[in-house]
C-alpha cells in the first residue's frame, strides 16, 4: 500500500470513528477524495482496508458505505471484547511509566471537564481522548496479536450507532473509570485495572444495547457512545 493510501486509510478512520457519517450512509469516492485531498485510487485502497477492518461494507454496482450491525452482532463484539479487553489492560500495571501515568491521568481529567461542561459538549474531542488513552492502555500490555484483535473489534463497536443513548448517570459513570484506572496502575494492581476495565465496557454494552426508558438522556446520545465505548 503506497504512502498516500496508508495516509487517506488513517485519516478516513478516525473520521469514521469520530462520527462524521451514520451507519448506512453512502461514501462516494469523489467526495472522499475531496475530503482528504487525495485521487480516487488511495481512496479506493482505503476503503477496502476499512472494509476489511469491518467499518465499511462494499456491495457490487453500489459503492461503499458505512457498516450496519445488528443488536445481536454488537451483543457478540462486547461478549468477546468482555473476555479479552480486560486481561489485556491489566498486563499494562507496572510496565508503564509515572509519567505515562501521569498522561493518562491529565486524559482523564481533560475528558471530564469536557463531558462536565455545560450547554455543548465537544464530543469529537472527548472520543479523541478517550482513544488515546485506551490505546496507550492496550499497547503497554505488550501482546501484539491481542491488541491487533481488540483493535478490530473496539473500531466495529465505536462506529455503531444505531440503538444508543447514554443518561448522564451512564455517562458521569464511564468517565469516572477512567480516574480509577489511572488509580490501580499507579498501585501496580492489574486486578483491579481489569474489574474497572470489564465495569467500563459493561457499562458501554447497556448503553448501546438497551437505553433505559423514562430516564432523561444527553441531546446527543449517538456521540456519546461513539465517546465512550
Amino acid at each position: 500500500m503506497s504512502q498516500a493510501s496508508l495516509r487517506a486509510t488513517t485519516l478516513l478512520r478516525e473520521q469514521i470513528l469520530a462520527g462524521r457519517w451514520e451507519a448506512g450512509e453512502r461514501l462516494g469516492e469523489a467526495e472522499l477524495a475531496e475530503i482528504l485531498q487525495v485521487s480516487r485510487t488511495p481512496v479506493r485502497e482505503a476503503l477496502s482496508r476499512l472494509a476489511a477492518e469491518g467499518l465499511v461494507e462494499i456491495a457490487p454496482n453500489r459503492g461503499a458505505r458505512i457498516a450496519s450491525w445488528t443488536p445481536q452482532q454488537v451483543a457478540e463484539i462486547f461478549d468477546l471484547r468482555l473476555l479479552l479487553e480486560p486481561v489485556a489492560s491489566g498486563k499494562a500495571a507496572g510496565r508503564l511509566s509515572a509519567e505515562t501515568i501521569d498522561t493518562l491521568e491529565q486524559l482523564a481529567e481533560s475528558m471530564q471537564e469536557l463531558g462536565s461542561a455545560e450547554g455543548e459538549r465537544d464530543f469529537g474531542r472527548i472520543a479523541t481522548l478517550n482513544r488515546q488513552f485506551h490505546t496507550t492502555l492496550l499497547e503497554a500490555s505488550d501482546s501484539p496479536q491481542l491488541l491487533a484483535t481488540l483493535t478490530s473489534v473496539t473500531h466495529i463497536s465505536i462506529a455503531t450507532r444505531n440503538y444508543n443513548v447514554y443518561t448522564e448517570r451512564s455517562l458521569a459513570r464511564s468517565l469516572a473509570h477512567h480516574f480509577e484506572i489511572v488509580a490501580a496502575l499507579r498501585v501496580g494492581d492489574g486486578e483491579w485495572v481489569e474489574a474497572v476495565v470489564r465495569s467500563h465496557l459493561h457499562n458501554a454494552r447497556a448503553a448501546m444495547l438497551t437505553p433505559p426508558q423514562g430516564v432523561e438522556t444527553t441531546a446527543i446520545g449517538q456521540d456519546i457512545t461513539n465517546v465512550l465505548v
